[in-house]
């Protein structure tokens, strides 16, 4: 319904520095076309894109390709979506922004807007494995019926390491968080040895925090904050 998963997009003011933090986290430029008219930039480790773009906009805000974008917002629409933006005219690049029940942004485009670096395997990235992006929400019932319809396949709530929904798919999995202590989205990170990660990371001196889900241990987990803002949860695998 949405068509292929392309990058989670976030406002980044100053790109240049934004670029440098995910480089030296490991992250690789991959190459961009000139869909857009301001500074743009993406990053990845293999399975995470994320989009760094100097223009304001709804940060982070996850971003989809559907080449026949223009025939599919009446089926969305069908669903009870109701668009916050939308571009569809004869001679402009076609796209449309929309929120899921808890703010969330979504945006679809009618073509991708950068190239895909050849990284097989992925890289990594000294954060660990991108798992999901995790989305604190207080109804999670209303969070799946939003997103079941669209693709995504919800699994039942887990308790460990908190409460959580997972909701699954080919390219991006998402997760809604049951939780208080997030003041917004986090793009989750595992691994089995996250505490030796994390503690390299304070040795660089990079900006970490203790904004986590409720019942987390703060010695072998941690948020990782970007020049931008982006959270980056470093979650010791379960």
């Amino acid at each position: 319904m949405l068509g292929r998963f392309l990058e989670i997009s976030v406002y980044a003011p100053a790109i240049r520095e934004s670029l440098a933090f995910y480089e030296a986290l490991g992250f690789v430029q991959a190459p961009v076309g000139e869909t857009w008219n301001h500074p743009y930039a993406v990053v990845t480790d293999g399975r995470l894109y994320l989009g760094l773009h100097a223009a304001p906009i709804p940060s982070p805000t996850l971003t989809f390709v559907h080449p026949q974008l223009a025939d599919r917002v009446p089926e969305l629409e069908s669903l009870g979506i109701r668009m916050e933006e939308r571009q569809l005219g004869e001679d402009v690049f076609h796209q449309v922004v929309f929120r899921d029940p808890a703010g969330q942004a979504v945006r679809l485009v009618e073509a991708r807007t950068f190239s895909p670096p050849g990284i097989d395997p992925p890289v990594g990235s000294t954060c660990g494995y991108f798992a999901e992006f995790g989305m604190p929400t207080r109804d999670a019932p209303a969070g799946r019926a939003f997103w079941e319809p669209l693709g995504f396949v919800a699994l039942d709530e887990t308790q460990q390491p908190f409460p959580r929904t997972p909701l699954a798919s080919e390219r991006l999995n998402l997760a809604l968080y049951r939780t208080r202590a997030l003041r917004g989205p986090v793009l989750t990170f595992e691994d089995a040895d996250m505490r030796e990660r994390i503690a390299r990371l304070r040795e660089r001196g990079l900006k970490l925090t203790d904004e986590m889900p409720d019942g987390l241990d703060d010695s072998a987990n941690a948020v990782l904050e970007a020049p931008e803002g982006t959270r980056l949860l470093l979650l010791s695998e379960p």
